[in-house]
């Protein structure tokens, strides 16, 4: 219920601006789905298979991972096109030089009828909307995605998310309503505390103690110091990571706090030099691993299923399954004023952008039909799993690999999902690969610690966007390159009024009231 009124003070999130834009004021605008000259009415149906009676071709432009196999070489889009009598013809452009790609479909206007995992940008989707190239979806998703609409009213976050500020949806998500895939979990080296008997750590002295004892007094048992206490991804993961521990919230998809309706910043704040400071104890003591800001992705990964590694921060326990026994799932440590919050987990509505439909659509009803399939149970099985029997098994109604696709060579080749961005459910139904049991007990530990709601970065208009996008430029770069150097011990705490007073030349404020602005409009 609670849930349910925020939904209805808040339908409009994002509605952020009174600058109105340009732009079709349909709300699905495009040509109609007609039957060929003579031939018998070939309308969209609402529900059920086919879609259409007579078949459609549709060209979707898309991106298209390392990892993937050609989409039509799919079993999900290969059986879907029998289902739906919709014929797709996917135009791939790699992930390297996509971008330039889908800029030079709408400088030249030589637009396909849909953008599939495209990655609009909120900027992307107000500009190409208002200026035509896009069209609204919003009466489309009404009377033609059921799935959808029903995902919306469980979830009002999902449509303040991408509606506009002149109301109108251009692009649509993909929307995660498991929450253990919106989450790194705190995983750490059970074995370890067993054999050191120790307890998991509740507070942040209590971890330092901890990861002391990691250090010190040879876990692993080989007679080396070769121990990593504490380890994350590149760059300021770890600030992420630990930030709930000290206060830090992360709305907006940025570093926000919302305190009394109040949106506050919080990267010149005194909580914050508090965690710069723990972190820079645990960096200076190498209980922190000296390569936090230098190691690659691989190189992070395999420090996962090393057997060496005491704490680490990730999704899934795919990374170190061989060892998986070893670790278990803990809970954000309480900070120093009894802060305990689980600051880092994606919005329901992710990967932005993922679906649109252009001006040059012929059958924009049948094109969202096509996609609201997937936002079910049934169509993310099959987007995410193939066929049952030759790529998956069901247990207990839960769709699980076979053993020849169940690995990150295999999965690439038969899904879309595999490489991220696909428009698509993800829910507990679909997700035994990334949620097993033990990842499930991880995210058990996290619940009681996450915010009610996590609000989704706001879909300002292009104005402001532009604004937001060249004061964070200079302001997110300043402050990654300082905090890595007040961690690595490179730039000493006596700099931190010179810190402060620079965010504030570079408008800090400014960025601040610019967000208010749109919390303002969105509790209206």
């Amino acid at each position: 219920m609670k849930r349910k009124q925020w939904g209805r003070s808040a339908i409009s999130l994002m509605i952020i601006s009174g600058l109105i834009l340009g732009g079709c004021s349909s709300g699905t605008g495009g040509k109609k789905d007609t039957a060929p000259e003579g031939a018998a009415s070939n309308a969209v149906s609402k529900e059920g298979f086919p879609i259409v009676q007579e078949p459609i071709k549709l060209k979707m432009f898309t991106r298209i991972a390392p990892v993937n196999g050609p989409f039509k070489d799919m079993p999900v889009f290969q059986d879907y096109e029998k289902m739906s009598n919709v014929q797709v013809e996917f135009i791939e452009a790699p992930t390297d030089g996509f971008q330039e790609k889908k800029n030079l479909l709408f400088a030249s206007n030589e637009l396909p009828d849909v953008l599939y995992r495209s990655g609009l940008t909120p900027l992307e989707a107000v500009r190409y909307g208002a200026g035509g190239q896009l069209i609204p979806l919003e009466d489309l998703i009404r009377d033609y995605a059921p799935n959808l609409t029903r995902l919306m009213e469980e979830y009002p976050e999902i449509r303040a998310a991408i509606t506009t500020p002149e109301g109108h949806i251009y692009a649509i998500p993909g929307i995660v309503t498991l929450g253990s895939a919106r989450t790194d979990k705190k995983w750490i080296n059970r074995a370890w505390l067993e054999k050191l008997k120790l307890q998991v750590p509740e507070t942040t002295d209590e971890l330092y103690d901890v990861l002391v004892a990691f250090r010190d007094q040879d876990p692993n048992g080989n007679g080396q110091k070769d121990e990593i206490p504490m380890t994350a991804r590149v760059g300021l993961h770890i600030v992420t990571m630990m930030s709930g521990s000290f206060g830090l919230d992360q709305q907006f998809g940025y570093n926000i706090n919302i305190v009394d309706d109040k949106v506050e910043i919080w990267m010149g704040s005194e909580r914050n030099k508090e965690m710069l400071m723990y972190l820079n104890k645990l960096y200076k003591e190498k209980l922190l691993d000296p390569e936090v800001f230098s190691h690659t992705e691989a190189q992070y990964l395999a420090k996962q299923g090393s057997g060496k590694t005491g704490v680490f921060f990730d999704q899934t326990n795919n990374n170190f399954l061989p060892i998986a026994d070893q670790y278990e799932g803990m809970a954000p440590p309480a900070g120093p004023h009894g802060d305990r919050m689980q600051s880092q987990a994606s919005p329901v509505p992710r990967d932005p952008g993922a679906y649109a439909i252009t001006s040059e659509n012929k059958h924009p009803e049948a094109s969202i039909r096509w996609i609201d399939y997937f936002y079910s149970d049934e169509g993310s099985t099959l987007l995410r799993f193939g066929r049952e029997g030759e790529h998956y098994e069901l247990k207990d109604g839960i769709p699980y690999y076979k053993e020849e696709y169940s690995t990150s060579e295999t999965q690439p080749k038969i899904t879309p999902y595999a490489g991220g961005g696909a428009p698509h459910l993800i829910s507990e139904q679909v997700s035994s690969y990334i949620n097993p049991p033990q990842v499930q007990d991880a995210q058990k530990k996290l619940d009681p610690f996450m915010p009610e709601i996590r609000y989704a970065a706001p879909m300002f208009d292009e104005k402001t966007a532009q604004e937001v996008n060249i004061l964070r430029n200079d302001i997110d770069k300043y402050y990654e390159e300082q905090s890595t150097k007040f961690i690595a011990g490179a730039l000493s705490f006596d700099k931190w009024e010179e810190f402060q007073s620079t965010l504030k030349k570079m408008k800090m404020d400014q960025l601040q009231q610019l967000y208010q602005d749109a919390y303002d409009k969105m509790k209206k």
